[in-house]
């Protein structure tokens, strides 16, 4: 109980890369410049959907909503990170280690309830082309949208009361951010009751989103069969691609982190598998959306296009 007062008190530690001295130098230059082409490549979906009306469509909304939901999901970790490689003082205070992890908390499991739902506009538009106005109307739209964000409320708020209640024992946490299973481990009684409760969150939050998006999928993989035109095909394939390669390297990695046992997890492995889900998943969903969307591309051609001509 002592150390466990000492860590509300003084906070924690986040020993982030800081066993690999001459990597912290190399990856302060790479995090520094995915984080610089997340906000840019985010802010620049954002910025150009709502400038130009042909992407004023529910698949656009949510795509907007899937930006800033990357934006914030970022900022949550690798400013804090950043400054723990550039410097010497590594602290975090106890108040701020469980506001970041209420924060990641919420933007992850609002993403995991996004993309679910970003399926279902696939699945409107692709089997059901005649009434997708009708069904995705806007109403329902931000109903969907604001509903994702209570999902993650509900698992944020739940999980980080649960972890609250825990005494820990030790300082160090032996990763770059305040996450789940490192927390977990410096706690100075049986947690078997709180990983039953974490994995449980993990089917909810993880597993069984994913078993809806590929039933989803398969509906409509058998509605695209029907499609008589080759440029039709490729047109559904080609929006719903880009949604099938963001599911896959957002719950891929999630899932390979968070549905494993505490005792089996690897803080050094996962401080780079998590480099991948907080760094490059959301630096990466940009151009993957771009690069296999003609309207985006058409869209940014036309507003930097004509940027370009005014000067």
């Amino acid at each position: 109980m002592e150390n466990f007062n000492l860590s509300l008190e003084g906070g924690f530690i986040l020993m982030g890369f800081s066993d690999w001295p001459l990597l912290e130098h190399v990856l302060f230059i790479f995090i520094s410049i995915f984080y610089f082409l997340t906000i840019f490549g985010n802010s620049t979906i954002i910025t150009v959907s709502r400038m130009d009306h042909r992407l004023q469509t529910p698949m656009y909304f949510f795509l907007n909503n899937l930006s800033f939901l990357d934006l914030c999901y970022t900022t949550s970790t690798v400013p804090q990170l950043l400054v723990n490689i550039s410097g010497t003082d590594k602290t975090i205070s106890y108040a701020g280690c469980m506001t970041q992890f209420l924060t990641v908390l919420l933007l992850g499991g609002t993403e995991c309830v996004l993309l679910v739902v970003m399926a279902f506009d696939r699945y409107a538009a692709v089997c059901h082309p005649l009434l997708y106005t009708s069904i995705m109307h806007p109403v329902l739209c931000q109903a969907l949208a604001i509903s994702s964000w209570m999902g993650g409320l509900v698992i944020s708020v739940t999980q980080t009361v649960l972890i609250m209640t825990i005494p820990l024992c030790g300082r160090d946490l032996n990763h770059f951010f305040c996450d789940m299973l490192v927390l977990l481990k410096l706690a100075c009684e049986d947690t078997g009751a709180i990983e039953d409760n974490l994995f449980v969150a993990g089917i909810i939050m993880l597993a069984c989103p994913v078993a809806l998006i590929l039933g989803t999928y398969a509906h409509i993989g058998h509605a695209v069969l029907k499609i008589k035109s080759m440029a039709g095909r490729r047109k559904a394939l080609g929006t719903c691609g880009s949604h099938l390669v963001v599911v896959f390297l957002f719950y891929g990695s999630a899932m390979y982190t968070y549905l494993q046992p505490v005792q089996g997890f690897s803080e050094s492995e996962g401080k780079f598998v998590a480099l991948f889900y907080t760094i490059v998943t959301p630096m990466l969903n940009p151009l993957i959306y771009t690069l296999r969307n003609k309207d985006v591309k058409g869209a940014l051609w036309k507003v930097f296009g004509r940027g370009t001509d005014t000067g």
